[in-house]
């Protein structure tokens, strides 16, 4: 008996270390520990912990007054206003601007842990820091990460939709706010994260989709210098089409029209806007799918979005690369990226017996294209068909509609991003690759590769927290994508930090252009050279010269 009671006393006494209070610059604050299945392993983990004031209506976030006492910051907050996913009714708060921090333990407290910050996506309309439960945690839940990289994760709240995303373009409603959220985050957490174990000098920000382009953008706003170390942008840039606002006034009038504000003078248009119902206004922004019905493409209804405001985002934002040049930059896509959008806008490429003709191929690309008019549509089908033959078949046809959206939504963008990236950097490391694992949603064509979202939970190491609905092969991968996440974080570098890492990962320059291949087999011949190169020379050099059409004509 005495033998056991001494086992237990040297096991509490060596049990992994915790935080307890942490003092910020708001006030104290007191998580919660969480033990992982390794023994002497811990996450201490904070929720809800406030980076600014509730902020006011098209309004950049101020500092939070603070707290006396000491902040329980066990539970997630609110959402910001947003619209449910089947865009009926709202959901959230005004008052959302909330992070959460998880910091890997030991036996010893952690110390100048490299720290990174998360930027959720949902097409700059929806999503939180703690989006789509599933089985029990959030799917951006960051222990599983934090504990097998020891970095410290951090995910953050940021306006959404109509009050995140609206603008005149100009001085009146400049628009960004939600971009301004994220950098109000980002700044808190470099004066604050001390406290907590983390290194204020290396951090990565990182980001999916709409939370990628954010990442892109805060990559390359003037605003940043200084402010983090290196980014990472899966599956969106701030270069791709859906990311940017070109006509911001032109939405600002169909928002007012819904709700009831539209007037000849701008001004009193304005004027009425900001007097105006929050949730009213969120339901104005909400996407009108019955526009792309018969006409259009799911991209035309990714209207709300950032824009080029002449302060946080001083120009278009191919010319601002010179920005990023002290950044390390890690990107890639999906393999099959599109395929979600692609399945939207021509939905029989996902039906068993589904009828696809030529015809629907270039239907897309009229919809894809129009800004270039009809003549964009003969070239691009020229390149796509090349590999056809005679006869293709059905599943050749559809295949080829789904890499016709992922290219044009988000490889071509990325491939554009990481070689301007490397053009202007100044020591700084680029690097690309494809995540490619064969999608895991059941009822899709046995073609469909990775789907857009679906790197998420291997990174976010779903396959550790909930190991019942994987098998081996999904926890390799995760261990594979936690490795190389970390140790860029670490180091700047993918192959070097405490993780090992399966093959050697070289980085994208002027002259070369390699990019790793992920799944749950990587070797040294998953490294591949020119990612599609026929298909951005195509986009890039071809369809970029050609002539735009006036708005009026499109």
């Amino acid at each position: 008996m005495f033998l056991v009671l001494l086992l237990g006393v040297c096991l509490s006494a060596a049990s992994a270390a915790k935080l307890g209070v942490v003092q910020t610059e708001g006030g104290q604050l007191q998580g919660k520990n969480h033990r992982m299945s390794l023994l002497f392993r811990s996450v201490d983990v904070f929720k809800g912990v406030p980076f600014a004031d509730v902020p006011g209506k098209w309004e950049k976030p101020t500092p939070h007054p603070g707290w006396s006492g000491i902040l329980k910051a066990d539970k997630y907050r609110d959402r910001c206003l947003q619209v449910t996913l089947l865009q009926t009714k709202t959901k959230g708060s005004e008052d959302c601007l909330y992070l959460n921090i998880f910091v890997p333990q030991g036996r010893k407290l952690s110390k100048n842990l490299p720290v990174m910050v998360y930027l959720f996506g949902g097409a700059f309309l929806l999503g939180a820091s703690n989006d789509l439960a599933i089985l029990g945690d959030s799917l951006y839940d960051g222990k599983e990460m934090a504990d097998h990289g020891d970095v410290i994760v951090v995910s953050v709240n940021y306006r959404v939709g109509t009050l995140g995303f609206l603008s005149t373009g100009d001085a009146r409603l400049p628009g960004n706010y939600g971009l301004w959220d994220q950098h109000a985050a980002l700044s808190w957490v470099r004066r604050n994260i001390a406290a907590f174990g983390g290194n204020p000098d290396n951090i990565t920000v990182f980001g999916q989709s709409a939370g990628a382009a954010s990442a892109s953008f805060q990559m390359l706003s003037p605003y940043s210098k200084g402010l983090f170390r290196r980014v990472i942008t899966q599956c969106g840039v701030a270069l791709s089409p859906w990311a940017l606002q070109r006509n911001p006034m032109a939405l600002t009038k169909k928002i007012a029209r819904k709700v009831g504000c539209w007037r000849k003078d701008e001004d009193e248009m304005i004027t009425c806007l900001k007097m105006s119902d929050p949730v009213g206004l969120t339901m104005g922004g909400k996407i009108d799918v019955l526009l792309i019905l018969g006409k259009g493409t799911v991209m035309d209804l990714m209207e709300l979005a950032p824009v080029v405001d002449g302060d946080f985002i001083p120009d278009d934002p191919s010319k601002l690369f010179h920005n990023a040049a002290e950044f390390d930059y890690m990107a890639g896509v999906n393999s099959m990226d599109g395929h979600i959008f692609a399945g939207v806008d021509v939905p029989s490429i996902n039906m068993k017996n589904g009828n696809i003709t030529v015809k629907d191929v270039s239907g897309l690309l009229v919809g894809l294209t129009k800004e270039k008019g009809t003549t964009a549509v003969d070239s691009a089908l020229d390149v796509y068909s090349s590999h056809w033959g005679i006869a293709p078949e059905p599943e050749v046809l559809k295949k080829t509609v789904a890499d016709i959206e992922t290219d044009f939504l988000f490889l071509v963008p990325t491939q554009i991003a990481l070689n301007l990236h490397a053009n202007n950097t100044s020591g700084a490391r680029t690097y690309s690759y494809l995540f490619n694992m064969k999608t895991r949603i059941p009822g899709f064509p046995r073609w469909v590769e990775a789907e857009h979202g679906e790197d998420l939970q291997y990174l976010f190491g779903k396959p550790f927290a909930t190991p019942l609905v994987y098998f081996p092969r999904h926890r390799d991968l995760s261990k594979y994508m936690i490795a190389y996440w970390t140790n860029f974080a670490r180091t700047g570098d993918p192959n070097e930090g405490n993780s090992r890492v399966p093959a050697t990962w070289p980085a994208l320059t002027k002259a070369h252009r390699p990019y790793l291949t992920i799944n749950h087999k990587i070797t040294k011949s998953s490294v591949s050279y020119d990612l599609r190169s026929n298909y951005v020379t195509y986009w890039t050099d071809t369809y970029s010269r050609l002539p735009s059409v006036s708005r009026e004509e499109i």
